[in-house]
């Protein structure tokens, strides 16, 4: 069997088994990374080569520079893949493979599971529900949103991941100082009407331009709540049998095939609103979830997203067809709190629906799995109740970091 070459770009610590899965097929891993993050437990075993870059702020490396390093690269490799292991990747992933005309998704795709502002007008004119929005470029046009749609409105940068970055407005005063605050920055934000609601998220396996797995769960606090308040993290999926599922699973494949997503993972967000009950499209990413949600699903189905994207990547390069196997149907739950202590003690939450404790200093996280969505949701209030009445810490503690 020929050997492939896959190039995996990541700016965070993530993908182990994705790579570790690759290896096992057969290919050659490339590994690009952060310099800041040489030290942690990569898939040493399965990486046959690693290229470090400094970052000039988070997660952002010097792009012309990426492409230099990777022309050198390629004059002695040939790649046949390049795929990025994380959101802040997709578009240097993009950008590698239109420079060198790798397969894959290129900038103009990467752009609607990017680009926050591109998404949204992108599901509109597709026929997806979105909430009210308008861009930030000219101020005509955002006093005429503000006098159409009340507030609170939330201010959202256009390419961070998850809740990152949002500030909710309440009023036209704090709206335009909170633009005037963004400065030259203020054209990589978009503005859109708050919806209170519940959020939901599907996380999903596309082959060929079918969706052909998945997984939808319920967050139990909204991630820009616990991102902005701190708190407990909790989600909890959801039965296939359920109107919900059943909706979200409908939608989810609508979206994904209007925004020509054709081979890979996504997580997709949606909101049901409390005032009216209609399903409002939040964002979507051409990666696996992070959080541990592929914990999560895996508890749920027995299919690991990671490994399964390999498969996908790897049935591509060799033109092979791909079929996932048929999921369980358990229920399943995450909880993950910031504590005071780097090591929690769990002896308080033991019971037999626990799959995993998650090896994460400084937290609580916990994924259980059981044949009851009763027992599960008891589950997590039980263990959130344990860890706010005298575990939670809302501060991260000085000098540690909680990624």
């Amino acid at each position: 069997m020929e050997e492939k070459t896959i190039v995996c770009i990541s700016c965070y610590y993530k993908g182990y088994d994705f790579m570790d899965e690759m290896k096992m097929l057969g290919n050659k891993i490339i590994l690009i990374t952060s310099e800041n993050i040489k030290e942690k437990n990569w898939p040493w075993h399965a990486i046959d080569e690693v290229y470090y870059m400094p970052e000039l702020k988070p997660s952002v490396w010097n792009l012309e520079h990426l492409v230099q390093g990777f022309s050198h690269l390629m004059q002695t490799r040939k790649i046949d893949a390049v795929v990025a292991l994380d959101d802040y990747d997709v578009e240097k992933a993009a950008l590698i493979r239109e420079t060198f005309r790798i397969p894959g998704m290129g900038q103009t795709t990467h752009r609607y599971f990017r680009d926050k502002l591109a998404m949204r007008q992108k599901a509109k004119e597709s026929g997806i529900n979105v909430p009210e929005f308008t861009a930030v470029f000219n101020n005509d046009e955002i006093n005429t949103f503000i006098e159409n749609v009340p507030a609170p409105w939330v201010l959202k940068p256009r390419s961070e991941a998850s809740a990152s970055g949002i500030k909710k407005i309440t009023s036209r005063e704090q709206l335009w100082e909170a633009l005037d605050q963004l400065g030259e920055e203020r054209h990589l934000f978009l503005l859109e009407s708050f919806k209170p609601g519940d959020v939901y998220h599907v996380d999903s396996l596309t082959f060929n331009g079918q969706v052909v797995f998945t997984s939808a769960s319920q967050y139990l606090a909204p991630p820009m709540q616990v991102s902005h308040e701190g708190g407990v993290f909790r989600t909890k999926t959801l039965s296939r049998q359920s109107d919900e599922y059943k909706a979200l699973d409908e939608v989810n494949a609508k979206l994904l095939s209007r925004f020509g997503l054709l081979n890979g993972a996504t997580h997709t967000e949606f909101i049901r609103s409390k005032e009216n009950g209609q399903w409002y499209f939040l964002e979507t990413s051409s990666r696996v979830g992070g959080a541990h949600i592929p914990d999560l699903v895996e508890a749920s189905s027995s299919i690991n997203i990671w490994r399964e994207w390999a498969k996908i990547e790897d049935a591509l390069l060799r033109s092979k067809n791909y079929v996932v196997a048929k999921p369980t149907e358990y229920h399943s739950g995450l909880i993950i709190a910031l504590i005071k202590d780097q090591q929690p003690d769990y002896s308080a939450f033991e019971c037999e629906e626990i799959v995993k404790y998650l090896p994460i200093d400084y937290h609580v996280g916990i994924v259980y799995k059981s044949s009851s969505a009763d027992t599960i949701q008891k589950r997590l209030d039980t263990a959130a109740d344990k860890i706010n009445t005298g575990l939670l810490n809302i501060l991260p503690p000085k000098g540690k970091s909680t990624s």
